[in-house]
């Protein structure tokens, strides 16, 4: 056996905790959200219920990009693939009878990331649980929006300065909340491999630290709750060897580069979550079996906390009945197989050991490139990183369809159509948006704009203009006291907009 470390010491290969699993389990954590806050505060219940242990809220694609479900950008969009969040009112909606104080909450979110953290504060204090009692993650990684996912706003610098004041206002008033998850599960998804997925996921987190520095911080002030976020693909050992590399490489460089002191900086925590893209619309009671081979290998490979896909998910949104199972999937791992009675039951394995050694000097020499070039925002601009995961994604589907790699259901073990023994077609329940939700959703919002002072909302949308443009005041007291005036998101957004501008990608040809 190469590696010698032992679980819970530096670097930390074998897992951040001594015990690991023995003294903890992760965090079960299902990603759930659609239609209205009403819809999804449901939804919330059943799984709290179920034996969830924290939430995961999705976010509609209008709140993502900072319009208001009213703005001509959000026809068609409002409530689809997440919740519509427009106002402090549908925040409270969303969290009725929630105990924040008792439940951890990851909001994935990331270019309005300081509006929906003002208006989570603001709902807790409604609930009068003190801002240092929150325990939640906030996606609010920016980055890998211009890399491989799209829900972007600013630019680069008033982008990486809203992060930064998110570090600086938590550091302080949100001790115990994880200010970013640093994001390589959207770049598995665009089609990177797993290498790429942890070098330009590290990279990201580099820049980050970087942006904290320059910002006035040290290290050890705001690295303790950096968190991340991983895929889980198909390549079982792969997988677990890809997050133990992860964790050892990122320990590296925040001990030799960046010179921290407290343990805490050194400790690469994620949560994963199975991949979305590996479920296939074709047979799909097939991605039960995808997706507990890959919450296996995430666990075995040390995640804190876990998501599990519905099977239904290449169909539409996931029904009840179907997160239920994939949560069962996460509790029969943790309860039935006895996965968690040894700490890093892998370590040691030849092919494992290897895979890790292999991806961590892949990953670095990625990294080195990276920062050879510029960084990763030059990259970012020259469309590098981009263009590496466009190649590897083409890569991937030739190999489906020379046959060289086989999807069951898909290339492999065809069948015309799925029926019962009886010859009947077998139905899959779909969840699906009823067009009316869109309406209400706008009636709602106008109603929310009549019964508040238009004077107050003017003045606050102005403050938070002013503070804009100094960069050397924090920005997040203002938003959080605009959402308690009741100014809605898309309004908080255009201010910011209106000094920040817009970022426009260049397309790559």
């Amino acid at each position: 056996m190469k590696n010698t470390d032992q679980p819970g010491a530096y670097p930390f290969t074998r897992g951040i905790n001594e015990t690991m699993y023995r003294g903890r389990l992760w965090t079960m954590r299902q990603y759930a959200g659609f239609g209205t806050a009403k819809d999804s505060n449901k939804r919330y219940h059943a799984l709290l219920e179920h034996g969830q242990k924290g939430l995961s809220v999705a976010f509609d694609l209008p709140t993502q990009m900072g319009y208001d479900s009213d703005h001509p950008m959000s026809t068609g969009e409002v409530g689809k693939v997440g919740v519509a969040i427009d106002t402090l009112e549908d925040m409270e909606v969303l969290l009725h009878k929630i105990p924040l104080n008792e439940v951890s909450t990851s909001m994935t979110i990331n270019a309005t990331a300081a509006i929906l953290l003002s208006l989570y504060m603001a709902i807790s204090k409604k609930q009068n649980v003190p801002l240092k009692n929150l325990r939640g993650t906030l996606q609010n990684d920016i980055l890998k929006e211009y890399i491989a996912r799209g829900t972007y706003i600013y630019p680069p610098k008033p982008s990486l300065r809203l992060i930064t004041d998110i570090f600086k206002f938590c550091k302080v008033h949100l001790p115990n909340w994880n200010t970013i998850s640093i994001s390589g599960y959207h770049i598995r998804e665009a089609g990177s491999s797993a290498v790429q997925e942890v070098a330009f996921t590290l990279a990201n987190g580099i820049t980050y630290v970087e942006a904290a520095l320059s910002s006035g911080l040290s290290i050890d002030e705001f690295a303790p709750r950096l968190s991340f976020f991983f895929n889980v693909q198909n390549d079982f050992l792969e997988e677990i060897a890809k997050f133990r590399a992860a964790r050892r490489l990122w320990a590296k460089i925040i001990k030799e580069r960046f010179k921290a002191k407290d343990e805490r900086s050194l400790k690469l925590r994620f949560h994963a979550q199975t991949a979305g893209v590996s479920l296939t619309a074709q047979q799909p009671y097939n991605n039960v079996v995808r997706v507990s081979l890959q919450a296996l290998a995430a666990i075995l490979g040390g995640t804190q906390s876990l998501h599990t896909n519905s099977y239904d998910e290449a169909l539409g949104l996931p029904t009840l009945e179907a997160a239920k199972l994939a949560l069962r999937t996460q509790q029969i791992i943790a309860d039935e197989t006895g996965a968690i009675n040894t700490v890093d039951p892998v370590g040691g394995a030849y092919a494992i050991e290897d895979l890790t050694d292999k991806i961590e000097t892949e990953a670095k020499n990625y990294i080195e490139k990276i920062e050879s070039m510029g960084g990763v925002i030059a990259c970012i601009q020259k469309g590098y990183i981009q263009s590496e995961i466009q190649k590897e994604s083409y890569a991937f589907q030739k190999q489906v369809e020379k046959k060289e790699k086989l999807i069951v259901g898909v290339n492999a073990y065809q069948e015309k159509m799925s029926r019962h023994p009886e010859g009947k077609a077998r139905r899959i329940s779909i969840l699906k948006i009823d067009p009316k939700l869109e309406k209400e959703q706008i009636q709602r919002l106008h109603k929310f704009k009549k019964h508040r002072s238009a004077q107050k909302v003017k003045k606050v949308l102005e403050d938070i203009q002013k503070v804009a443009q100094t960069p050397k005041e924090n920005l997040i007291p203002k938003i959080l006291e605009a959402v308690e005036n009741k100014a809605t998101l898309g309004e908080i957004s255009d201010a910011l907009r209106s000094v920040f501008g817009e970022y426009h990608e260049t397309p790559l040809l």
